[in-house]
């Protein structure tokens, strides 16, 4: 008989003990495609927005980069400057 049978799939990863790390990694994956889809509406390139953050081409492949969770708030703050938007973060 399966353990896990009526359980829902976040008291599965509970249970493994990796809820919180596959809940960032999947937060972070969301970004990331936001991301990418905010500067294709913008027509705005890698170089050209590692340029408007004063950054390396190689930061902002880290932001884009759907398993570096290491993002800060300012980070994000700039980004959203920079793509003509305002970053707005909230609880659920």
């Amino acid at each position: 008989m399966n353990p896990h049978t009526g359980s829902n799939f976040d008291s599965f990863l509970e249970e493994e003990g990796i809820l919180e790390e596959v809940s960032v990694r999947a937060r972070k994956r969301l970004l990331a495609m936001q991301l990418g889809d905010l500067m294709e509406e913008a027509e705005m390139s890698k170089a050209r927005l590692a340029e408007k953050l004063h950054a390396s081409s190689d930061q902002v492949d880290q932001l884009l980069d759907p398993d570096n969770t290491s993002i800060t708030l300012d980070t994000l703050e700039r980004v959203a400057r920079a793509l003509g938007k305002r970053l707005r973060v909230e609880f659920a």
